[in-house]
Order: C-alpha cells, then sequence, then structure tokens
C-alpha cells in the first residue's frame, strides 16, 4: 500500500491526492478557483470541498474570474440558496471580490499566475498574504494562502516518504 500523505480511504480524496494535489497549476483560471475553494475550505474538513467542487464549479461560472467580477447582489442571494455549495455570505462574497481582484492585477501588469508563482518554496504564506489583500483579495490568510501553494505545486507540500512527492518534484522542477 503507497504512503499518502494522509490517511484515507475515500477514492476521491485518494484520487486528489494522487493526481491532482501538488502537481503544478499555472493558468489564471485553475489558480483562482483554487485560492477561492482554500478560502471556503476554512474552518471545514477539505474533503467536503472536493465532494461539492463540481457545484461549485456551476455556481461560480467555472470559475472564470471576469464572469464571476459582474457578479452582484442578487448572484450573492442565489448562491446563499444553493445547497449544493458551502453557502457563508463572507465567502461568497470574497470570491467575487477576488474575481475583481484577479482582473485588477492582471490590468496592473501582474496577473495572478506570475504572482503566486513568484512566491515558489516559500516557507509559509505571510507575504503573499499581504500582497494579495493589499490587491483587494479576501479569505487569503497565511494558512489558506499557503494551503493554496501547496495545491497549486507553488510549494512541495507532499511528505518526503509520500510515493508521489519526486513525481510532483519533477513537474515542479519542470516548470521552474
Amino acid at each position: 500500500m503507497p504512503i499518502r500523505c494522509w490517511p484515507t480511504s475515500d477514492p476521491l480524496y485518494i484520487a486528489y491526492h494522487d493526481d491532482e494535489w501538488g502537481r503544478p497549476v499555472l493558468d489564471e483560471r485553475g489558480l483562482y478557483e483554487r485560492l477561492c475553494l482554500e478560502g471556503f475550505q476554512s474552518g471545514l474538513a477539505w474533503i467536503t470541498i472536493l465532494r461539492k467542487r463540481e457545484a461549485f464549479r456551476h455556481a461560480f461560472a467555472g470559475f472564470d474570474p471576469e464572469r464571476v467580477a459582474r457578479f452582484g447582489p442578487r448572484d450573492v442571494e442565489r448562491l446563499l440558496r444553493d445547497a449544493g455549495i458551502v453557502r457563508h455570505r463572507g465567502k461568497i462574497e470574497a470570491a467575487i471580490a477576488n474575481g475583481r481582484a484577479t482582473l485588477e492585477l492582471r490590468e496592473a501588469g501582474t496577473p495572478l499566475d506570475r504572482l503566486l508563482w513568484e512566491y515558489r518554496d516559500q516557507a509559509d504564506g505571510r507575504d503573499l498574504s499581504r500582497r494579495l489583500k493589499a490587491a483587494g483579495f479576501r479569505f487569503v490568510g497565511p494558512t489558506t494562502v499557503y494551503s493554496s501553494l501547496e495545491a497549486c505545486g507553488i510549494v512541495n507540500g507532499h511528505r518526503t516518504d509520500c510515493w508521489v512527492r519526486d513525481a510532483v518534484e519533477a513537474e515542479r522542477r519542470a516548470v521552474v
């Protein structure tokens, strides 16, 4: 039985760990999605978010920051009624604000993908958290930000004895 970073028998969680977590994410939409989902996860188990991920994608227009940035009060109310996602006003409003902030970063010449990848191999998420907050992002505390960096392969968070760590590291080196 392969060694993984966390014990689980849930097939969804195993697939996420083995095939996705820590693999490099390079596109703006993918990074924005993961940053938002990590924010929604705050205070909850990650498996809860994994099980709701497709509903989140549907509810948030595939995490297209241009579309989400146009969400208004009616969309917030619609999302608060959507049982398929985590119905937390602050987190919903943060995802919308983060879409807007993603566009503003792009317009300012520092797209989200470039900004996040500047922080590869950082020891924690404090500096990036401050930068994101200054850019208008919400629900991006240091723990959430660092979890996002791990999820997106910007930081290799796999245990040293994890069976996919070396493959993930090779993928990261190919990018960096």
